[in-house]
């Protein structure tokens, strides 16, 4: 499924006036025999926090590559602002980009990474000092202006990086895994940040990335990749509650993939369909069902504590295994292994694959 053969839903929001800040049209990208891209149609909003999420080699840092001018394409056009620059040099381009290495100087201060762009463009050097004050001021580091890489933070550098990216006030700053160095406290809170920074500056963020929360948590919108094709364009919600192929469902954190025999007995079509593990709930088995739900009796094979949840293995009576998940808010677990429970959800939660 490419990106023109997704739901409505995948309309770029309109944040801006006049043209989406990226235009994506017919784009392939090809290294010799290998196709990275197939013929993906792409709009991104201005504004906009739009994530390209998929596993190593599924085609997302070649499309942001694209974007940025660092490779061509084979075939089709990139635009930016409604001007087509596919074949214009990267410094041609309104664009900027933010590495997961950081690539600071690291014999020059903070102060002086920030100011490097704008001494290339040979702005008055007041001028530079204001805009790298406060360029500073945004990512809230104005105290570490003198101090060298080498003296910063993981989370600091990051930063820095970006404020750097910003002060050249691109119409468009690109986001290449710039948390992957990051450990899982500190990425978490640097994400939080991040998404504050782009709400206060308004411009669109491109963001690459193979970590599905993270793209979930900063994102107006993701496109999710897979060899070389977009598979779903679409809210983190809609995303999430809604996936439209198997991959997507998959991908996207954990599901139970219903089909067959089971599929048919539920919803009355042997279809691929999906059920998030946080929507069934464990009952005793011989709870009436409630109106509007789906019911099956299994057996609880496994019980896993996981800190705020539990995560249960359980197998029908049609020997399917489906996951449960239950917060730990009670005094005691809802079974535990070789109980015979009722699993029961809403029919909204299933959703056909």
């Amino acid at each position: 499924m490419t990106a023109t053969q997704t739901r409505a839903e995948t309309t770029p929001q309109e944040t801006g006036p006049g043209s989406p800040a990226i235009s994506l049209q017919g784009i392939v990208k090809k290294f010799g025999d290998f196709t990275a891209v197939r013929s993906l149609d792409l709009d991104i909003g201005r504004g906009e926090f739009f994530s390209l999420l998929g596993p190593s080699g599924s085609g997302k840092t070649t499309v942001l590559r694209l974007i940025a001018g660092f490779e061509t394409p084979s075939g089709g056009s990139v635009r930016l602002g409604g001007r087509d620059v596919t074949s214009s040099p990267p410094f041609d381009r309104s664009v900027n980009t933010v590495f997961q290495d950081y690539a600071l100087f690291p014999h020059m201060s903070v102060f002086q990474n920030v100011e490097y762009g704008l001494k290339l463009r040979r702005l008055p050097k007041a001028q530079r000092r204001r805009e790298v004050e406060q360029a500073l001021e945004t990512i809230r580091l104005p105290h570490v202006a003198d101090r060298l890489p080498s003296q910063l933070s993981g989370g600091q550098r990051q930063r820095v990086a970006l404020a750097r990216a910003l002060v050249l006030k691109p119409e468009v700053l690109l986001l290449d895994e710039p948390l992957g160095a990051l450990d899982k406290q500190l990425r978490e809170q640097m994400q939080i940040e991040l998404k504050e920074i782009q709400r206060r500056v308004g411009i669109t963020f491109v963001f690459v990335t193979h970590d599905q929360e993270e793209a979930l948590t900063l994102s107006d919108r993701v496109a999710v990749f897979n060899e070389g094709v977009v598979e779903q364009i679409g809210t983190p919600e809609d995303l999430y509650e809604r996936p439209a192929t198997r991959f997507v469902a998959s991908f996207l954190g954990t599901t139970n993939l219903i089909e067959g025999a089971l599929a048919e007995r539920l919803t009355g079509r042997p279809d691929l369909h999906s059920v998030r593990p946080e929507h069934i709930r464990l009952l005793p088995l011989d709870r009436q069902p409630a109106p509007g739900t789906h019911g099956v009796a299994a057996t609880v094979r496994e019980v896993v504590y996981t800190g705020p949840a539990t995560r249960y293995a359980v197998e029908t009576d049609d020997g399917e295994v489906l996951i449960a998940l239950a917060g730990n808010d009670g005094p005691t677990p809802a079974a535990t292994r070789g109980d015979r429970v009722r699993l029961e959800w809403d029919r909204r939660f299933t959703y056909a694959v």
